[in-house]
């Protein structure tokens, strides 16, 4: 007498018929769907970190902020770099008067400071008048007390206390110029970090004059 299949014989068959293919199928679906989730998971975080960046950079290179590669202050140019001439700013000019007096100094808080240099030779331009003007609490930049003149020693320094900068158009900044005939005149904006600082160093170099 035949004797129907059990149940468990029935799944037992089923089971045993699989191919072994289909498993290594199953688990290559498997494999691939957790690399699709890690690499998404990754191209995410990577997301992230970019957005993070160009939000980072944006928020320091914004509207009235220094675009600065190092802690330099804009307008500074060290004796390393070959001495090229330094160029005139946008806006160094302005409320410029020349023959600025000589004067001892233009206040106290500030000291604004640097090296002057010849383009090419890297030699200290000594006894050059530089002049100095700047926004204050005392006035704006074309009031006479916030303007005025140093010569530079023999090693090429100047040297002018003033009192603290204070902010215009977001921007704490100088003006410096040279305008004496024996070099070219420049005109500079340095713009400073802060109005807190106490001290402001712009070095800078001037191109000669070809006879």
């Amino acid at each position: 007498m035949n004797r129907s299949p059990e149940p468990s014989d029935c799944q037992t068959a089923t089971q045993s018929s699989r191919h072994p293919d289909s498993d290594l199928s199953d688990t290559h679906r498997i494999s691939k769907s957790q690399s699709s989730r890690a690499m998404t998971i990754i191209g995410l975080g990577s997301l992230a970190t970019i957005i993070g960046a160009v939000l980072f950079t944006s928020e320091r290179n914004g509207p009235g902020s220094q675009s600065l590669s190092a802690p330099t202050p804009v307008g500074s140019i060290s004796a390393a770099s070959g001495c090229v001439a330094t160029e005139t700013m946008p806006g160094g000019d302005n409320f410029y008067v020349p023959n600025a007096p000589l004067v001892e100094n233009l206040g106290s808080g500030l000291v604004v400071q640097g090296t002057v240099r010849e383009a090419g030779t890297c030699e200290p331009v000594s006894n050059a008048p530089i002049q100095i003007w700047l926004n204050t609490v005392r006035g704006g930049e074309g009031d006479p007390s916030n303007r005025g003149s140093v010569l530079t020693d023999e090693n090429g320094f100047y040297r002018l206390e003033t009192s603290p900068v204070v902010s215009q158009f977001g921007q704490p900044h100088v003006h410096i110029a040279y305008d004496d005939g024996a070099h070219r005149s420049l005109f500079l904006r340095s713009v400073m970090e802060s109005e807190d600082v106490s001290s402001f160093t712009v070095d800078f170099v001037l191109e000669p004059v070809n006879e």
